[in-house]
């Protein structure tokens, strides 16, 4: 018996190492694996296919109101860029936040997604950075920022010219304010969504910005060097309600 017992304790050991050393669910954008099947890859993804406020969406025919204004007070900080296998991301542990109607959102990392994920009117835009927060309960609200092709950026130089390889990290020297990759007008979009990425997890709050920034043709060309295409399709808005600030 005591055998037996060791024999099943040394199989359980094995069996939860062997879980520890699983590498995690392989998800993408293309074929078997793209957003379509995304449900299908992990159990822990069935939101990306049963989910009723999924992002991103078309937006269209948003209807005016008075939101709150978004009070961005990002700072310098540490940042580390990140190229984690789905597109570049940079970290960003103590560069401030938003508020938004009194609620306080950390800034956790922007990232990027080409060509924009959300559409506006039916128009996609070369790319999109995402600006991804959470507050103190946990809740997250995203910024989108909308990048077309003009003159170059140099707010994200220091990010797009030195992009690491897949699957490694940088941190960039000095600090690194995300402030000036924002817009001068601040007026949005918002709705109630999810993750753009498997979970698909959602009760996400988003704002997409107006009014879009400029990058160069070349920093469009280098982030689409590494991921020509890490978009998810536009989803159905399922009667949710799209609003419009009036600025």
């Amino acid at each position: 018996m005591r055998n037996i017992l060791l024999g099943a304790c040394g199989a359980l050991f094995v069996s939860a190492a062997l879980a520890a050393e699983q590498p995690p669910p392989h998800w993408g954008y293309q074929g078997e694996h793209g957003p379509a099947h995304w449900a299908e890859v992990d159990s822990g993804f069935s939101t990306c296919a049963l989910g009723r406020m999924q992002s991103p969406i078309d937006i269209r025919n948003a209807l005016e109101a008075d939101l709150p204004e978004i009070d961005f007070a990002y700072g310098a900080g540490p940042a580390e860029v990140l190229n984690n296998g789905h597109t570049v991301q940079v970290n960003l542990p103590a560069s401030g936040g938003i508020a938004i109607d009194g609620t306080h959102y950390a800034l956790l990392q922007f990232h990027f997604h080409t060509p924009s994920e959300e559409k506006v009117a039916g128009m996609t835009f070369p790319m999109v950075a995402h600006f991804v927060h959470k507050s103190a309960a946990g809740s997250l609200a995203v910024v989108a920022v909308l990048l077309k092709e003009g003159k170059q950026n140099p707010a994200l130089a220091q990010v797009l010219d030195t992009m690491p390889a897949q699957g490694t990290t940088h941190a960039l020297s000095g600090t690194f304010d995300p402030t000036p990759i924002l817009p001068e007008k601040r007026g949005y979009y918002a709705f109630q969504g999810s993750l753009t990425t498997p979970p698909c997890s959602e009760n996400v709050r988003w704002q997409v910005l107006k009014e879009p920034i400029e990058v160069s043709r070349e920093q469009i060309a280098a982030f689409r060097k590494l991921y020509p295409m890490n978009a998810r399709p536009t989803q159905p808005l399922n009667g949710r309600q799209l609003l419009e600030s009036r600025n």
